[in-house]
């Protein structure tokens, strides 16, 4: 009996030799999917991971090629130099000021109308006389006339390199090209001497005009007449400075020069003997109208301004001063 029931414990103990196999290939399939569930794991966060900086090293990439692309766009030279620019403050406000205003009786009106005014915008005056810059930029507010650039004729005022230098230092001067009307008669220049008188002119740097810097967000003053009249009586406007408000989309700030021929005569190299009265008289700012032309809108600017020369010389020059156009 005793080894009957012995028997039947170990019958009922231990397995058959034929469930083992089975029991181990379930139990080693079940370890192989949770081995396989953590391998996928594993590379699912590894391949985020990689991901991650893939993205992380193409922003920083892209950040990069950003930042060159600013520096290229971002041109430095004297233009908007702050060097340059505290230069020019030092010879404006304590040299060329003080000595215009001590040597003419100067009148500003109107310049509460450049109010709001910033970036890119054309100053335009008459000229006839060598103290229409001058005035201009010691009339104007040190914020606009910080970084104002003025159009100079490049075959006087970039000819020689004194010359040159003073009219960068004093007025910001970019060259403009005249006409070549001044040269006839002359023999023409050989091609290695006319190469180099374009160097000196400015003429060998595209990259300053105009244009260009009222697109970088510079104002410029421009003298539509194209040179100083002889006799004070302004003469017609060329449209290039109608047609470059256009294409800059900038507004176009007109302003009459009252007395600075008087004062100063064309042919003269400085202002006569005491103190004559002299004005600047600022209008507000104009664009082009729908559909009008560069001509159209340059014929309007001039009205505009012989406007304020009528309004106002009276009162700067007086009522028994000499007319605008005469020499005493």
């Amino acid at each position: 009996m005793i080894r009957d029931d012995e028997a039947k414990r170990a019958s009922t103990d231990e397995p058959e030799a034929s469930d083992a196999p089975a029991h181990d290939q379930a139990h080693l399939s079940d370890r192989i999917h949770v081995v396989a569930g953590r391998v996928s794991d594993a590379a699912g966060e590894v391949a985020g991971r990689m991901s991650d900086a893939a993205g992380d090293v193409a922003g920083r990439a892209g950040d990069v090629a950003g930042r060159v692309g600013d520096r290229a766009v971002d041109v430095r030279d004297r233009f908007n130099s702050r060097v340059h620019a505290s230069a020019r403050f030092v010879a404006q406000r304590w040299v060329m000021k003080p000595t215009i205003w001590s040597v003419t009786d100067v009148t500003v009106l109107g310049r509460e109308r450049l109010k709001g005014l910033e970036g890119g915008f054309i100053l335009i005056a008459n000229h006839s006389s060598h103290l229409d810059a001058p005035l201009i930029v010691g009339a104007l507010p040190r914020k606009l006339s910080r970084y104002l650039a003025t159009g100079a004729a490049a075959d006087y005022f970039f000819d020689v390199w004194w010359r040159r230098g003073l009219t960068s230092l004093f007025f910001n001067a970019f060259p403009i090209q005249r006409g070549r009307s001044r040269g006839k008669g002359r023999a023409e220049k050989s091609e290695p001497e006319a190469k180099r008188s374009e160097r000196r002119s400015g003429r060998a740097d595209p990259t300053v005009s105009a244009a260009s810097l009222l697109q970088r967000g510079f104002p410029v003053l421009v003298f539509p007449e194209g040179t100083r009249s002889k006799d004070g009586v302004m003469g017609p406007f060329k449209p290039g400075a109608a047609r470059l408000a256009a294409a800059c989309d900038v507004p176009i700030v007109p302003l009459a020069l009252i007395g600075a021929n008087i004062a100063q005569p064309r042919g003269t190299s400085w202002p006569r003997p005491g103190r004559l009265p002299v004005g600047v008289a600022f209008g507000d700012p104009m664009r082009p109208e729908q559909g009008e032309t560069a001509l159209d809108f340059s014929a309007r600017l001039r009205t505009e301004i012989l406007r304020l020369k009528t309004q106002y010389s009276a009162d700067i020059l007086g009522a028994s001063a000499p007319s605008e156009g005469a020499r005493p």
